[in-house]
């Protein structure tokens, strides 16, 4: 039995969650709360195996909730937003930065007879993220940044072309720590898939543009992309990279159940680049970009992932792992200073 706190100062909300969640027979909704206080004493008291978490309550809010529950009693946390200004969307990303797994809309009208839809998607979403290993983190009030005594290639590739990344459950966090430390004279173009709630990529965008030194902007049809720019794939549509440098979009059906997919980025990187392409899968649940890491290192490009250690949800991965497709496994704090060295130094060579 799956047992939920639901955190919100709305009985409302309280009412919709307890009666979606519990028409499934294997959730049941534990508690209730208030406010972050109250959340962190009953995460505490009744240890629930996921907690749903409003973020804007009196007092506590959900943030330094979800920060004093990841240090006293780690739980997988999915925050509630209802993303309709740019305020509340930074919040809900700096829950998401302070430990929370995953974010989702605030139900309207769930309860509504033609809602069928909306109530699964959030009864598996309980389900799936109740399967998360989180482990109980400590805050310093510092960014964690790469250290200096990080691994480095044995040898340098050449001349790196593009940087594409993917991301799922844990990766809006994992790519802020990666692009933050990112600098400002990066010399190639970065491509991201993160999966992630419809509605909430622009919010992610302007979330992460707070701390990295690097323009990011949402993947346009037919733009050709340029050094030093992060792009991310826009909702619902999958992102590829023509032979001639230019982004292309399009609505196809679903791969590895998700649109816009990694897999499919990295597929069309691998084709179009080949060897100058620098591939990164990140945090997440699932195989989605494991066979397109695979691809670009079949190319002769260099492949990376995240170790287990340091993801939240060690799926994309172990997958990528298990079929051999990364040239190099590391912890999320030593990806940016790899990257940096890997592609500055393939230019330098390129250009001697």
């Amino acid at each position: 039995m799956i047992k939920v706190l639901v955190v919100d100062d709305s009985p409302t909300i309280c009412h919709i969650f307890r009666t979606v969640l519990e028409s499934d027979p294997g959730i049941t909704v534990v508690g209730f709360a208030t406010n972050g206080q109250d959340a962190v004493q009953k995460a505490g008291e009744l240890h629930p195996n996921v907690i749903t978490m409003d973020v804007q309550m009196p007092g506590l809010d959900g943030i330094e909730a979800t920060r004093l529950i990841m240090e006293r009693c780690p739980t997988p946390i999915v925050i509630i937003s209802a993303h309709n200004n740019d305020p509340a969307l930074t919040v809900s990303f700096n829950a998401l930065q302070a430990g929370a797994v995953q974010v989702i809309d605030k139900p309207a009208n769930i309860l509504a007879p033609d809602a069928s839809a909306e109530r699964a998607a959030l009864i598996t979403t309980i389900k799936l993220m109740s399967e998360v290993r989180v482990v109980r983190r400590r805050f310093s009030g510092t960014a964690v940044r790469p250290r200096a005594d990080e691994p480095t290639p044995n040898r340098l590739p050449g001349l790196i072309d593009v940087v594409v990344m993917g991301a799922s459950t844990g990766g809006p966090a994992a790519l802020n720590t990666i692009l933050s430390a990112l600098p400002p004279t990066f010399p190639a173009p970065i491509l991201i898939v993160q999966h992630i709630t419809a509605g909430f990529t622009g919010g992610l965008a302007s979330w992460l543009s707070r701390t990295c030194a690097l323009p990011i902007s949402i993947a346009q049809a037919d733009e050709r992309i340029r050094p030093g720019v992060v792009y991310l794939a826009p909702d619902d549509q999958h992102l590829t990279l023509s032979a001639g440098g230019r982004l292309r979009l399009d609505h196809g059906e679903l791969v590895n159940h998700v649109r816009p997919s990694i897999n499919v980025l990295f597929d069309s990187v691998a084709r179009s680049t080949g060897a100058t392409a620098l591939g990164v899968l990140l945090t997440g649940m699932g195989e989605d970009g494991a066979r397109g890491l695979r691809a670009i290192r079949q190319r002769g490009g260099v492949t990376l992932a995240q170790d287990e250690l340091t993801s939240i949800v060690y799926g994309m991965p172990k997958a990528a792992a298990e079929m051999d497709a990364c040239s190099t496994i590391l912890p999320l704090d030593q990806i940016a200073a790899y990257l940096t060295h890997v592609v500055a130094g393939g230019r330098a060579l390129a250009q001697a």
